[in-house]
């Protein structure tokens, strides 16, 4: 099976699982209600959301280049913002894709180490889903009676069962993977001063290093406080920028703050489901959120669809520029590097 079927495989994959969840969410839905819904809402309060949305994004650029600084580099803040933005225009195609993408367009314009680069967002990975789950705790204590039951329920034990009913239909693979990973680090122990004569194993264990390097980066971090702060900012931007769109639509006008983050947290959740995008995760999950407050379905997938397409929008739009702007940024680093490489040999020369 060639390359380009398995890719074309995954991307279908993944899209029939968002479109899945789109037909659960949107099911005996009238489209002529949510065309009515979508021109009831105040669309200043929705570019106030996406004004605070492209801050996070800012802020997302300078905590990354944050990580990047214990490697040894400091890229310029507009290419790590258009590496950022590509990221996640390629996040529409495949689900995760995006973190790869957007090591590769950094690596284009600045010649950074891919694979280190994805070290330092695996590490951002991390640090945002510890976040989530700071804010889900904050969420159950703040009234665990009523938004506990509906995380324990819709989130928590679905994915447990999904889960174990994955370990328990599958543990034969299970145990054989680990068997052959067992034989992989034993054998790597073992034989390690051979292997390396391979020019495939060197180049496997260059990019383990690499990554590993990059996910050490948050040790050797220079402004350890910055960091915090842009992390606690970013999430502060994502508040605001959904309590804008609350303001947006009368069904949820009336919702107080506790409401907001309610929905930020399981939002979050939604945006994290393997699915491009979160298509169709997003929506079903917020719309179920809403309907603990009485929200209609109708209405919360109202909310849910302003939301959810809001943000595509921007980022598809900031997305295309920057992918624009990463290849004009790497021809004039190649022009320039051309240039450099001819007044060299003219020196030499003379």
């Amino acid at each position: 099976m060639s390359d380009n079927l398995i890719k074309t495989a995954r991307i279908l994959l993944f899209l029939s699982v968002g479109i899945f969840f789109l037909f659960i969410a949107f099911r005996d839905i009238s489209l002529h209600d949510l065309i009515a819904g979508l021109r009831s809402a105040n669309y200043l309060w929705v570019l106030l959301s996406l004004a605070f949305a492209g801050i996070a994004f800012i802020s997302r650029t300078y905590r990354w280049i944050l990580l990047i600084e214990p490697l040894g580099y400091k890229p310029p803040a507009k290419n790590t913002f258009y590496a950022l933005m590509t990221g996640y225009l390629a996040n529409f195609l495949l689900p995760r894709i995006g973190e790869i993408t957007r090591c590769g367009s950094l690596n284009r314009t600045d010649r950074i180490p891919a694979d280190a680069l994805f070290g330092t967002v695996i590490t951002e990975r991390i640090t945002d889903m510890i976040s989530l789950m700071l804010l889900t705790v904050a969420v159950m204590l703040i009234r665990i009676g009523f938004f506990g039951n509906f995380i324990y329920n819709i989130i928590l034990i679905p994915t447990y069962t999904r889960i174990s009913s994955l370990m328990t239909a599958y543990w034969p693979i299970y145990i054989l993977a680990l068997a052959l990973l067992l034989f992989l680090v034993v054998l790597y122990l073992t034989s390690a001063a051979r292997l390396r004569s391979f020019g495939l194993f060197m180049r496997i264990e260059k990019i383990v290093s690499q990554v590993i390097e990059g996910m050490k980066s948050i040790m050797h971090l220079k402004r350890t406080g910055a960091f915090l702060l842009h992390t606690l900012f970013i999430w502060l931007m994502y508040y605001l920028m959904t309590w804008a769109l609350f303001r947006a639509l009368p069904a949820t006008s009336s919702l107080d703050w506790s409401a907001v983050l309610f929905i930020l947290v399981i939002g979050g959740f939604g945006m994290a489901a393997p699915v491009q995008a979160g298509i169709g995760a997003y929506h079903w999950i917020v719309s179920v959120g809403l309907g603990i407050y009485d929200i209609s379905r109708g209405d919360g997938l109202v909310f849910a669809t302003l939301s959810h397409e809001s943000q595509a929008l921007l980022m598809i739009i900031l997305g295309s520029f920057s992918l624009f702007m990463v290849f004009v940024e790497s021809r004039k680093r190649s022009r320039a590097s051309v240039v450099a490489g001819k007044e060299k040999q003219d020196g030499s020369e003379n």
